[in-house]
């Protein structure tokens, strides 16, 4: 119960009563068994082409009753090490510079724990070594050259993160930024509009068979991004947000729109006051266009970029809701699902 001074007051004797038999209210509170889950339940917020190839790994981990956060990262991995796929991982698009630097965070509802790493450089799984500065550290985040050396130390392998399709895609870039520079286009000239900018980043969310919470994001950033520039997916509380007693959230999308909202956390909590994990998407897109720029409005009131958010709650319910249409898969056990997101636009 909250009490004021006058609410306390004008109970008198009564409210003190009332007060001093609350811990034991509590203490009764806090001995009921906790919410269950349903089910095991994997979230990719990928579509077709990477729904299944994520979500399958990760189920065979929670399908024997294995641990939320092995699957979670299990499915991350996967994109992380394929460079076919260029916003994650091995093969991401650079930064300005032509450098691919990465951003990553892990959470586990069940040991109270993040971690996560940005702007690391030459390792393919940062949502590994997230996971490892949660476990090896008593720190949340490690950045730049000090997550380099910190995955060093733990026996991660080095490699050259920029691949031939990537390098290409920035020369690209670099030639057609401006006409009033040394670097040359190709021979047809045409120098490409700013707008667009290549985005991509992997949200994956599980609540396993004990019920135990779990969730990653994991991304290469903006492409063409100044050096150093960390988007919302390392934050804690914005890229991705667990909570084992309500359910998990995360994003994918323009990053600092995201973060002016803690997004990840405010979705977790609007689950925590009773909704459903899609609403709970949905409120925080409403509040995400509320602290939005003019100048990421288009004159017909809609924004000039994509976020979408996804959850999942305690008992295995997900959902998902974005500014503009798109899709994400689940696997609950009973099959792949390739689900719609609900949108604020058309």
């Amino acid at each position: 119960m909250n009490w004021t001074r006058r609410s306390f007051l004008g109970r008198g004797m009564a409210g003190v009563f009332a007060a001093m038999a609350a811990p034991r209210a509590a203490d009764a509170q806090a001995s009921r068994p906790p919410v269950t889950a349903r089910g095991a339940v994997v979230l990719c917020s990928r579509g077709e082409r990477w729904g299944r190839p994520v979500n399958a790994p990760a189920w065979q981990i929670l399908a024997v009753g294995g641990d939320g956060l092995d699957a979670v990262i299990a499915g991350a991995n996967v994109v992380e090490l394929d460079p076919e796929d260029q916003s994650v991982g091995y093969g991401g698009l650079p930064n300005e510079e032509g450098v691919v630097q990465l951003d990553a965070s892990v959470m586990s509802g069940r040991l109270r724990k993040s971690g996560a790493v940005a702007a690391l450089e030459r390792i393919k799984t940062p949502s590994s070594v997230a996971r490892r500065v949660l476990e090896r550290t008593d720190h949340v985040m490690l950045v730049g050259e000090g997550a380099l050396r910190f995955a060093r130390a733990h026996g991660f392998e080095e490699a050259n993160l920029l691949t031939e399709a990537s390098r290409l895609r920035w020369l690209k870039w670099k030639e057609n930024l401006s006409p009033d520079d040394d670097w040359l286009p190709p021979a047809d000239g045409v120098y490409r509009d700013k707008d667009g900018r290549p985005t991509g980043t992997i949200n994956v969310l599980a609540v396993d068979a004990k019920g135990d919470v779990s969730g990653t994001t994991t991304t290469s950033g903006l492409a063409w991004k100044i050096p150093g520039r960390a988007g919302d997916s390392p934050i804690i509380g914005a890229g991705e947000y667990t909570d084992n007693e309500i359910g998990a959230a995360g994003s994918t999308g323009r990053g600092e729109s995201n973060m002016m909202v803690c997004g990840g956390f405010l979705t977790v909590e609007h689950m925590r006051r009773g909704m459903k994990p899609t609403d709970a998407c949905l409120e925080t897109l409403k509040r995400v266009m509320a602290l939005t720029p003019p100048q990421l409005i288009q004159p017909d009131g809609r924004p000039k970029f994509q976020l979408t958010f996804y959850a999942v709650n305690k008992k295995g319910d997900a959902g998902a809701a974005s500014l503009f249409p798109g899709n994400y898969a689940t696997y609950d056990g009973t099959g792949a699902v390739l689900r719609d997101t609900a949108h604020l636009y058309e």
